[in-house]
């Protein structure tokens, strides 16, 4: 089995790398995805969450209301930790049991830990590999504007609060330039896939 970990700004083109490396045979396991999942209606992830931040985050249907989540937490640092203390072992926790999995029904899998926050939550050690995809920050915004409908303060604002590009590099082992296009990236991304499958056998 091969350990990979995979991360990359906002706005990058991680997802696109991710769906690619999925095609090609790589189990994905999606850190954002485990994060909704854990937090879903009726789990204790959620009942820590309101006994944490109130019901105020709760939408009418008792889901959680993410917008008035984001409200509170990218205003307080402290109230992000405190989420972040809440949501992050629970999804290591559902990512572990998902990778044993994987490993059970084939013992060479390479299984990619799509994780945004990879560097900022200093889990790179735990990887065989950690691929960075990589973008100069114009392009993350000019996407980020195009594609998310975000202003370009807005954009700035969200690349801030992520690691550096400088930080998220230093970690990395393979980096992927998503400054191309798609089909750019599909070359990219079999190649990388070639060097993963020879580390995992």
């Amino acid at each position: 089995m091969l350990r990979v970990g995979l991360t990359g700004g906002i706005g990058s083109g991680k997802s696109e790398v991710a769906r690619r490396l999925a095609a090609h045979g790589a189990v994905v396991i999606d850190a954002d995805l485990l994060a909704r999942e854990v937090v879903a209606p009726g789990t204790e992830g959620l009942a820590e969450v309101v006994k944490e931040f109130g019901e105020d985050v709760l939408t009418s249907d008792g889901a959680l209301d993410r917008a008035a989540l984001a409200r509170i937490v990218f205003a307080d640092p402290d109230s992000r930790r405190r989420l972040e203390a809440i949501v992050h072992p629970r999804v290591r926790a559902r990512a572990a049991a998902l990778e044993a999995a994987a490993v059970a029904a084939d013992s060479s899998a390479v299984v990619v830990h799509d994780i945004p926050l990879l560097v900022e939550t200093g889990q790179a050690e735990r990887f065989d590999v950690v691929i960075v995809v990589d973008v100069p920050e114009e392009i993350q915004v000019d996407r980020l504007v195009r594609m998310r409908g975000m202003t370009r303060d807005e954009a700035r604002s969200r690349i801030a609060a992520q690691a550096s590009r400088q930080e998220r590099l230093r970690a990395a082992t393979i980096v992927i330039d998503n400054s191309g296009d798609l089909a750019d990236l599909d070359g990219k991304v079999h190649r990388v896939w070639e060097e993963l499958r020879r580390r995992a056998t």
